[in-house]
């Protein structure tokens, strides 16, 4: 079993307790059920799935190793939702209220002398969910954005394990790279009694410091020589063992961070000195079996897998602190994440400092991570009553939440209120959904041009408002990375491909912006707009490969598409497409355009033989849109549709493709605007 907490690691003197707990519903008087902890009872997993339930109660005896005498023993949760007291052997140890951040207690006062010891655990998991953070959970009564929600995951939903330290320990371990990239800055904060040392060593080098502690906080760095920075080409880790001795004892800690910088220039993102262009994808951590809990530690890793085949070189991991091992993960594969903490559901004061109190545990627990490179907070003014324009309450709320997070960690750019009216953020990012291309290519133009500076949002089936990205006047429009961090469209699997490759085009159009995330890597439950189904199985998107639209360097159409599988109409069989080139790698590309044909809606051809004799010359700049080259081609003999597969082909290579379907039958599209 996987150590629950990599990021501090103390798994040389733990134990699991998850597996299967006595439970009762309350009031139920008897423990007749049992539930498999860590899922959450309304889950098939849990073998509980009971539904709407406020109150249970958990139950388990265990043993304490007998090689962990005269150490402290502690008992951890990784998450519980929402409220969980906690008694050993009918001693109160503590109470703990959020359900995605994790506690722990001190149990060795409370543990009987040798032989087998009780936990017990009260959960409440209040139906009105409205003022506590519970992000896409359901809630009665409902929320405002109730429709995209899904079923509420209840009770122990993580890890519970336990641990033995000595009295004088290791309680935290912040480790950040540098400025100049060349050394590892340590903080550490140690607890209990007796004056201590802390050994910090750099894995694998010789590089040691010895630091006494004072006042509960030590600071120290570790150079690095020769450095390797931490990239999605090249994810590599320094490991950071940490040993404290002191009278009580010897506590020993791992952690591990990358080498690499992020960060806000103009309107730019670099990582490491290099232009950064997002290619994100959000993931909202729901499985169809286990609720908010992946079904095992191999499910998180192959989400990233999916991911990154899908061309994508950032995870947003929407409303929700998921497991550590999924950034652990991400740390390995290289996969950059935005990560950001559950919403509430409607504004007052209580739901303000529920929101609040996610801050500092999620930047202690994750902070060390070098794949995460932006913190989310706020959502579309979720928590905030839908109206942060209306009411400076919620402004400051927001402002308040940003400046919370950037004392925490001044080292990542952060954003107050993703998608929607802005306050005080780094980015300035925007949601945008349209089911029409035309005006989907047109908004998104006026918005990156600066020819406005709102877009339409429709809240309800006949209810549309004009969101402006910035809702004060400190907050500029102009000077910061521009992001649309959710689109797609389409209600079908064959209508979202088709806007996955259109819409993403236009943004590609545009070298203002910064990067995108696209809604979503896969369904879940009632809602169907992933590129896989719930299961993460491949679904029908009429021969568009994911990959192929999210590459580094793609093709850009000037084609105002009509609709799937008649993208472009045309009384004749010939036809002229100007085509240019989106590229973001670090060195200029150049090559022919080919072409080739299939019927409509067919996948590419693999191999560059597959496509015609070389056409136009084209070639581009990196993070510059090139010139347009026109392609002319001429549908096969007897063929009155077809789909036409363009390839830039550079050293004998195909490094970009697209496509558009071409249809000789002029007869007006029911609903297209295009004109």
């Amino acid at each position: 079993m996987e150590y629950p907490r990599p990021h501090f690691d103390r798994s040389h003197a733990w134990s699991s307790l998850n597996g299967e707990w006595d439970f009762r519903a309350d009031p139920e008087p008897d423990w007749h059920r049992t539930i498999t902890v860590p899922f959450a009872w309304e889950t098939p997993a849990s073998g509980i799935e009971a539904h709407w339930l406020p109150v249970a109660w958990y139950r388990r005896r265990l043993t304490v190793p007998p090689e962990w005498t005269g150490q402290r023993v502690v008992l951890h949760f990784g998450a519980v939702h929402h409220e969980a007291t906690v008694w050993v052997n009918d001693v109160e140890v503590v109470t703990h209220r959020g359900g995605y951040t994790p506690f722990e207690a001190d149990i060795t006062d409370a543990l009987r002398d040798g032989g087998a010891q009780e936990v017990v655990v009260r959960v409440s998991a209040p139906l009105d969910k409205r003022e506590i953070a519970h992000g896409k959970q359901r809630s009665i009564p409902r929320d405002d954005f109730d429709g995209v929600c899904f079923t509420p995951s209840s009770g122990i939903w993580q890890s519970v394990w336990l641990e033995a330290r000595p009295a004088t320990h290791l309680a935290a371990l912040k480790l950040r790279p540098s400025a100049g990239l060349d050394a590892i800055e340590v903080e550490a904060r140690v607890a209990g009694p007796a004056e201590s040392v802390l050994r910090l060593t750099l894995r694998g080098t010789e590089t040691t410091i010895e630091l006494p502690v004072a006042g509960g906080t030590v600071r120290g760095v570790l150079p690095v020589g020769e450095p390797r920075l931490w990239s999605p080409d090249d994810p590599h880790l320094y490991h950071v063992d940490a040993e404290l001795t002191s009278a009580d004892g010897t506590d020993r800690v791992a952690a591990y961070t990358g080498l690499r910088r992020i960060e806000v220039i103009g309107e730019d993102l670099y990582l490491n000195g290099r232009r950064l262009f997002v290619r994100g994808v959000l993931d909202q951590g729901y499985w169809p079996r286990t609720g908010i809990t992946p079904p095992d530690d191999a499910a998180l890793r192959h989400d990233l897998d999916l991911a990154a085949a899908a061309g994508y070189n950032l995870v947003r991991k929407h409303l929700k602190l998921e497991d550590p091992r999924f950034v652990h993960h991400a740390d390995t594969l290289g996969m950059l994440l935005w990560a950001e903490p559950a919403a509430t559901g409607r504004f007052s004061a209580e739901s303000v400092a529920a929101f609040e109190e996610q801050i500092a545990p999620m930047v202690e627990r994750d902070g060390n991570s070098p794949a995460i490179v932006i913190w989310g907070l706020y959502n579309e003014e979720w928590g905030l009553d839908w109206d942060i324009p209306g009411d400076p309450a919620k402004q400051e709320a927001a402002a308040w939440a940003y400046d919370l997070l950037k004392a925490l960690d001044p080292t990542r750019p952060a954003v107050d209120n993703s998608g929607w009216t802005h306050v005080k953020t780094d980015l300035l990012d925007w949601h945008y959904y349209d089911e029409s291309a035309a005006s989907w290519g047109r908004t998104v133009a006026a918005l990156l041009d600066g020819a406005q500076d709102d877009f339409p949002v429709r809240l309800g089936p006949d209810y549309v408002v004009r969101k402006k990205l910035a809702g004060a006047p400190s907050q500029p429009l102009r000077g910061l990375p521009n992001l649309n961090s959710e689109y797609g469209g389409g209600f079908t699997s064959v209508e979202r491909a088709w806007h996955l490759r259109w819409q993403t085009q236009e943004l590609r159009r545009h070298d203002r912006l910064a990067g995108y995330v696209y809604t979503e890597l896969y369904d879940i439950e009632h809602e169907s707009a992933g590129l896989l189904d719930f299961e993460r199985r491949a679904k029908d998107l009429a021969g568009v490969d994911p990959a192929h639209v999210n590459a580094t360097t793609t093709l850009v159409l000037d084609v105002v598409p009509v609709a799937p599988g008649r993208d472009l109409l045309t009384e004749t069989r010939e036809i002229t497409v100007p085509v240019r080139v989106s590229h973001h790698g670090a060195e200029p590309v150049n090559g022919h355009l080919h072409t080739a044909w299939t019927p409509v809606l067919r996948p590419a051809p693999d191999a560059p033989g597959a496509f015609g004799a070389p056409g136009p010359w084209i070639e581009a700049k990196p993070f510059l849109l090139s010139a347009p080259a026109e392609v002319s081609a001429e549908l096969p003999a007897g063929w009155t549709s077809g789909r036409l597969h363009l390839a830039l082909v550079s050293d004998g290579a195909v490094v970009a493709r697209s496509a558009v379907d071409v249809d000789t039958c002029t007869t007006p599209v029911i609903g297209d605007d295009s004109n």
